[in-house]
């Protein structure tokens, strides 16, 4: 029996980020549920599923894009997290924030460097 979106999204969550996805669909349940709901159905149920990226390219593109955009720190501390999980590592997570200077500037990659840190630190990887 073919998976619906929504358990194909979560079994591609769980395969990224572990117990960390859940618990921000969890967070959202008493003020938005529909919104934890499109998170798994069309983030993870729709897109990540698609079979021509790998999940480390995907987590590489998500850490450029939401270190791009700026004020995403919540998320990208989820997805650095997602990142080491499928194999990306401390050193092109840093690479991939570098890369990002020219096109969206200093302080936003160096956002997303402090939210790095927190992340290396807390897994005791620097």
């Amino acid at each position: 029996m073919e998976k619906n979106r929504y358990e194909a999204g979560l079994e591609k969550l769980s395969e990224v980020d572990g117990g960390a996805g859940t618990e921000v669909v969890q967070s959202l349940k008493d003020v938005a549920p529909d919104l934890g709901r499109f998170i798994i159905e069309f983030a993870f149920g729709d897109i990540y599923t698609r079979p021509v990226l790998d999940l480390k390219q995907r987590e590489r593109i998500t850490l450029s894009s939401l270190a791009s955009i700026g004020g995403a720190e919540n998320q990208l501390r989820v997805h650095i997290n997602g990142a080491l999980n499928v194999g990306v590592t401390p050193k092109e997570i840093a690479e991939i924030f570098i890369h990002c200077v020219p096109y969206a500037g200093f302080p936003r990659a160096l956002n997303a460097a402090a939210a790095a840190k927190k992340i290396f630190q807390e897994r005791g990887l620097i």
